[in-house]
């Protein structure tokens, strides 16, 4: 690697070193998205909620499949928890859930929306609240019952949607709970309701539409923890709580095999230097780090070339005798090599052999033979000679093969 290289990769190698120092340096974005998962501190997340409930009188049970299949289990008892920004429930979980709470049990359910069949059911119609005499949207927060009731609201400091009970079946559920939008006091001047329950059966079912009061970032404000303490102190104690985590927008979903590594920005950062040092190494230490090696052919056969140019050289000089020496020692050769047959002893047998396994007659094989002696015992050989003899070789080679 020359040593242009080297400082172009010690400056890229700096450049990056830097650039991820100021991104690992940087405070986290806060995330404002809904979760309401006992796993997530952010703010809208409900870790606050869930550690303070395990550490009451109640038995925190976890439930991560849908409510149509936890329920099956009629030896379940207690109080089914739901809360999330948004709760769709099918109508046969409906029919079940309903079921389940009037043999005795309790549903709490607190979330901005909720599915139409819940409402239909429950005679509730949810709409969003406008503010009135000013452009706040921070809703104020308070219980109905004097005892539980806190003279100035309960704050949730951050702008937001928020969805009240327009409509409710006056003579079988009561209010528990109302809010405001208040922009100029902590005072609840033009209550809405967001609180109430219906006692169904030998149960009850509490529907609350201000998902954000159990939140982490509500919680932690001031002391608004004591509205949750407030508003579940209508649960019954001493039996199991049943926390949905399937019903939640924060659930976890492991759909790519790079969860683990982009979730953790300390193994994301590891994952990307892995990443950009392979191309780094593509670029530079997978040149060739040698010269090239020159193609060396392999030495070609000469033998044809030598014998064509002695070959040649006899018939520039006329030597036509020594030629059809050599061809008649060749021939003799090839017999032996091809049909194992010796050729110094020449008779009868040896004629019909050699005619068999040639696909030539007999009588062109002595004749053949009787050319070759002839030649062999002349001093001198004319071209015409030579050129009959090479003809009556070919012709026993071409016979030979049955063409």
């Amino acid at each position: 690697m020359s040593k242009t290289y080297k400082i172009l990769l010690g400056l890229m190698v700096f450049l990056l070193v830097l650039l991820t120092w100021l991104e690992a340096s940087e405070p986290d974005e806060l995330n404002w998205s809904p979760s309401y998962s006992a796993e997530d501190k952010i703010p809208l997340g409900s870790y606050v909620l869930y550690e303070n409930l395990k550490e009451q009188d109640l038995s925190v049970k976890g439930v991560d499949f849908p409510p149509f299949d936890f329920l099956k289990d009629s030896l379940q008892n207690g109080t089914y928890f739901f809360l999330n920004n948004e709760i769709n429930i099918h109508d046969s979980e409906l029919k079940r859930l309903l079921s389940w709470v009037e043999r005795g049990n309790t549903a709490f359910l607190s979330a901005e929306r909720f599915s139409p069949n819940l409402l239909d059911t429950l005679k509730i119609k949810v709409g969003l609240a406008t503010p009135k005499g000013g452009f706040s949207s921070k809703p104020r927060l308070n219980l109905t019952d004097l005892n539980l009731k806190k003279e100035q609201a309960f704050l949730y400091n951050k702008e937001t949607y928020h969805f009240v009970i327009k409509e409710y079946d006056t003579l079988n559920q009561m209010v528990l709970g109302v809010s405001g939008l208040e922009a100029d006091s902590l005072e609840i001047k033009d209550p809405a309701i967001n609180f109430v329950m219906d006692s169904i059966g030998k149960g009850a079912i509490f529907l609350h539409t201000t998902p954000q009061a159990f939140s982490n970032y509500f919680l932690l404000y001031e002391e608004n923890v004591a509205y949750a303490e407030r508003a579940l102190g209508y649960l019954p104690k001493g039996k199991d709580l049943f926390w949905d985590q399937y019903y939640k927008a924060g659930k976890a979903y492991n759909t790519s095999p790079l969860f683990v590594l982009l979730r953790f920005k300390q193994l994301k950062w590891a994952y990307y230097f892995m990443f950009i040092g392979g191309i780094l190494f593509i670029i530079f230490a997978g040149k060739r780090k040698q010269r090239s090696i020159p193609v060396v052919n392999p030495l070609q056969n000469q033998s044809y070339h030598f014998t064509r140019t002695v070959a040649g050289l006899y018939l520039k000089t006329g030597e036509y005798k020594t030629i059809t020496s050599k061809q008649i020692i060749l021939f003799l050769d090839y017999i032996r090599t091809k049909y194992r047959i010796p050729t110094d002893q020449v008779n009868e047998e040896f004629y019909r052999q050699l005619a068999g396994l040639s696909n030539n007659s007999v009588k062109e094989v002595k004749e053949l033979w009787r050319l070759m002696a002839t030649i062999e015992e002349k001093e001198q050989v004319s071209k015409e000679e030579l050129l009959k003899l090479n003809k009556a070789i070919k012709a026993f080679k071409k016979d030979e093969n049955g063409k």
